[in-house]
């Protein structure tokens, strides 16, 4: 739905996870976000979160006024979570308005 999003709490870093029903494999991961500046995405093949190791971590564009659109385009790996760690912002208080991953 485009008209929610999730909101940092104002301190850094913040993380989200998110679960898939079983182990899938991923190709790709979109965000749509706000006032980003470090994003590290981690992945977890255990059935609980946990264990997680670092996928890929990256500086994103400043883009004022308009959301960050950021493509992450990953080697064919299997992941049941994906834990999103916001290191830092260009504010104080940053917002994901959308999350998608491509693969089987």
């Amino acid at each position: 739905n485009s008209e929610t999003f999730w909101t940092t709490t104002g301190m850094f870093p913040q993380e989200f996870i998110i679960g898939f029903p079983k182990c899938v494999k991923i190709s790709k991961v979109v965000i749509q976000c706000y006032l980003v500046r470090t994003l590290r995405i981690e992945r977890s093949v255990s059935k609980d979160p946990v264990g997680f190791e670092q996928c890929i971590e990256k500086d994103l564009q400043h883009t004022e006024g308009q959301f960050q659109m950021e493509e992450f385009p990953l080697p064919e790996f299997q992941a049941t979570y994906l834990r999103f760690i916001i290191k830092s912002a260009f504010d104080h208080f940053v917002s994901v308005h959308r999350v998608m991953a491509e693969g089987t």
